[in-house]
């Protein structure tokens, strides 16, 4: 039978054991790694957000976040002391052949490793009862995020996401009237509203279109993006960098504390969406926006990057 498409099948990596083995342990090191290294464009945004700031409260407070990063560095200890709720996005590969069932398992092996053999915190429990894990992981946790795309690799992306900035968590269906105008109100309403709950300076993700339920993935999908990246879309683009200028000019500042530093960025994923709606979400990252990633590739040695 010839394949529509005609994909070559000779570059097909098809997984063994070991895959799983290797993915269990590096998903322990990536839990363990994201929260006590801080990313490279994190640390130069609050490096610029000092250099910029000019009220003194503000200046001091994020003089503090440096040094607590510092510190964290120095005796290689945790940036914050929430653990958070593990998230991970995996790419997957077009030509990986694997098992999805025993890919989560080994995701979820690792971070329950990481907790135990550490040790972390564990900040997971159950909704009604409260009761504890004691391995952050639970019932649908860790939350797995799944993208298929071209090639042979397989990369999983860690994120620890903190309880103060996921609280601050806001969908709203607007009507497409309201246009980019509501949103833009949307979200700065919901920026002043949080305050200093989310830990500021942030980075705010944004998410617009869909249905509700992928707005509110695409606002966590951006809040996860590198400090400084922009979206290809121009229209979209030019939406992020008249949201950043206005919430930094809400004055909220670090910590809440006030200032010209309200938000390290902000991020916008988009999808096309019904001609009767225009759903907008908002998902904030705190300053201490950890993450690490890994990517797996056939016969060469696991990439650990940020």
């Amino acid at each position: 039978m010839i394949l529509a498409d005609q994909q070559d099948y000779s570059e097909v990596w098809d997984v063994d054991d070991s895959f799983y083995q290797n993915v269990e342990e590096v998903c322990k090191t990536l839990y363990i790694e994201s929260l006590k290294d801080l990313p490279p464009d994190v640390r130069e945004a609050l490096q610029n957000a000092y250099k910029r700031e000019e009220l003194d409260s503000g200046k001091r407070i994020l003089k503090t976040l440096i040094e607590n990063v510092d510190k964290a560095d120095e005796h290689h200890m945790l940036i914050c002391q929430d653990t958070g709720i593990p998230i991970y996005f995996v790419k997957i590969g077009s030509e990986v052949r694997f098992d999805g069932r025993r890919l989560e398992q080994a995701i979820r092996r690792g971070t329950e490793r990481a907790t135990l053999e550490h040790p972390l915190r564990s900040s997971i429990c159950h909704t009604l009862t409260r009761k504890n894990t004691g391995t952050s992981t639970g019932y649908r946790i860790p939350v797995i995020h799944y993208e298929f795309v071209q090639g042979n690799q397989v990369e999983i992306l860690n994120v620890p996401k903190g309880s103060g900035s996921e609280n601050m968590s806001y969908l709203k269906c607007l009507t497409p009237a309201e246009g980019s105008d509501g949103i833009k109100k949307f979200v700065l309403e919901c920026v002043f509203e949080s305050g200093a709950n989310p830990c500021p300076p942030t980075i705010v993700g944004i998410g617009i279109g869909g249905s509700a339920d992928l707005c509110v993935a695409l606002a966590k999908k951006a809040s996860v993006r590198e400090v400084g990246s922009q979206n290809p879309d121009p229209h979209v683009r030019a939406l992020e960098d008249e949201l950043y200028e206005a919430i930094n000019q809400l004055g909220i500042g670090a910590h809440g504390l006030g200032g010209s530093t309200t938000a390290l960025a902000v991020h916008i994923e988009e999808a096309h969406t019904h001609m009767t709606m225009n759903p907008v979400a908002v998902n904030m990252m705190c300053w201490p926006a950890r993450r690490r990633r890994a990517t797996f590739s056939p016969g060469e040695a696991v990439s650990i990057t940020y």
